[in-house]
């Protein structure tokens, strides 16, 4: 007899949102590993100087779970790690959580038919252990797993490193040479704060980033009064936030052979929002990306650009040579003398994160390598074939719209509807078939042809949106109304139930 009937690894809010899905069903024998010492996920690890989500909060949070009291229109770190204790405490789930747990791999076993969990407590002492489960849900988020650069020399700096993902909140910032690595979204964010406190900022960019201007301000009383009294009024808000984001962004990057003008138009704002805010046509130009809008990952800010105004910053676009105990040096064989090293060189994904543990299926099949051997694929981006009893909710052709919330609510009614129908055929394994699997992977890579990812200029773009191997796998080629009606239409057929 297995520990538990479900065992989801993950408690951030898409671990959160599969254990209210599978609470709604009536399963309470659940348990939600979290190697952090809290729930969370991102918004628990992260709290770098600058912190926000850039998609608006209305829109950014669960549609049957909505905050009317949000401080801003793009809520601060702070805010939604108070929103996921929130979700956490009304939906009972604190009491499935256990905290500082590793998990380091599973194994399906064929004759238990359960899964075999290895895992790893982070406590001084503690030692490995196994535990089963029916089923296994992966919720370990698309972003988790820190990415370090490959420099010479990274690891000999004398001085203070931090990594965005790592933040150190007692380093001292204030007149401190400073260095910044990386101008992606997380850098985007920081790279206005610490420029305030710093002596001297060197940004080193390999990669621009499109940044288009943000509508952000503090919410009135009255309007939170509003949302919380009239729901509806939030809905409309949420509504409206999300038609402009799928027109202006998802359209414009999945869309891109029949809207190429949408995706030009959101390239021509960013590139006059530069030009707004930057002084220096050199500056300037380092800053414009030479790729198509959409290829990596946009962001949006008011204060990023304008940074590179200030006298005590520079930004530095020669490849880095390597880091001495005390210094910088690129390839022109300039030294940069610097006291504190920022390393805001985002996630790797691709050689740690799919799948972030070791899975072993049916047969001894590993994920990891199948998908990096034999190519990427998971139905609906949530199930593979070779793997029963299995969820992976940060797949390939899985994240769907702009807010990861789409995403998981997508999956949180795959999740009901599959194990609705386990319950209602009173089946123990759950797997879909290998046609159904191979049949949408072959739908997603049609679609992929009308992508930016395609049919757009991506070669210099560096982004984590592509595999190792090349190829864009990450986002759902269709319209977040697609993967609506695709997770209510989908036959039940696909999947076979013992």
């Amino acid at each position: 007899m297995a520990d538990h009937d479900v065992i989801i690894i993950g408690a951030g809010f898409g671990g959160m949102g599969a254990a209210i899905s599978l609470k709604r069903l009536g399963y309470s024998d659940i348990a939600i590993l979290e190697r952090e010492d809290d729930l969370g996920g991102t918004w628990h690890v992260n709290h770098y100087p600058g912190l926000a989500v850039d998609i608006a909060s209305v829109t950014y949070s669960y549609s049957f779970e909505p905050n009317p009291y949000w401080k801003h229109w793009f809520a601060r770190g702070a805010e939604l790690k108070q929103y996921a204790e929130h979700v956490a405490d009304k939906y009972d789930l604190r009491r499935h959580m256990e905290f500082g747990v590793l998990a380091e791999g599973a194994r399906w076993d064929e004759d238990e038919q359960h899964w075999v969990l290895t895992t790893k407590g982070l406590a001084k002492g503690s030692r490995r252990r196994t535990r089963t489960a029916k089923h296994l849900m992966t919720a370990t988020g698309f972003l988790s797993q820190p990415k370090l650069p490959d420099i010479d020399g990274v690891e000999d700096f004398a001085g203070t490193v931090i990594h965005t993902a790592k933040w150190d909140d007692s380093v001292d910032l204030d007149r401190k040479r400073i260095a910044v690595i990386g101008t992606g979204a997380t850098a985007v964010q920081l790279i206005p704060n610490i420029a305030k406190r710093a002596r001297h900022l060197t940004v080193f960019q390999r990669t621009p980033i499109w940044v288009t201007p943000k509508t952000d301000f503090k919410i009135p009383r009255p309007v939170q009064q509003l949302f919380a009294s009239a729901p509806w009024t939030q809905r409309a808000a949420r509504k409206a936030n999300s038609l402009w984001l799928e027109g202006m962004m998802v359209t414009a990057v999945l869309h891109y052979k029949q809207a190429k003008f949408l995706n030009q138009g959101a390239a021509r704002l960013a590139t006059a929002h530069l030009r707004r805010q930057v002084n220096d046509p050199e500056t300037r130009a380092k800053l414009t990306p030479d790729y198509s809008f959409g290829c990596k990952r946009p962001t949006f800010s008011n204060e990023y650009y304008p940074t590179f105004n200030r006298e005590n910053v520079a930004l530095e676009t020669t490849a880095i040579e390597r880091i001495t105990p005390t210094s910088i040096v690129t390839k022109d064989g300039v030294e940069h003398e610097i006291d504190v090293l920022v390393l805001a060189t985002g996630f790797n994904l691709w050689d740690t994160n799919f799948p972030a543990i070791e899975i072993i299926g049916r047969e001894g099949k590993d994920l990891g390598k199948s998908w990096r051997s034999a190519g990427y694929h998971a139905f609906e981006g949530v199930t593979v074939s070779g793997f029963p009893n299995f969820v992976s909710l940060n797949s390939p052709y899985s994240y769907s719209g702009l807010s990861y919330f789409m995403t998981i609510e997508v999956q949180m009614r795959h999740i009901e509807r599959l194990f609705g129908e386990l319950k209602d055929r009173n089946a123990d394994t759950f797997e879909v078939t290998p046609q159904a699997d191979a049949e949408f992977l072959e739908h997603m890579l049609e679609r992929m042809d009308d992508t930016v990812f395609n049919q757009g200029s991506c070669g210099t773009a560096r982004s984590y949106y592509y595999t190792n191997e090349g190829d864009a796998v990450l986002l759902r080629p269709t319209s977040s109304g697609n993967a609506r009606k695709s997770v209510e239409s989908f036959s039940l057929t696909d999947y076979a139930f013992a």
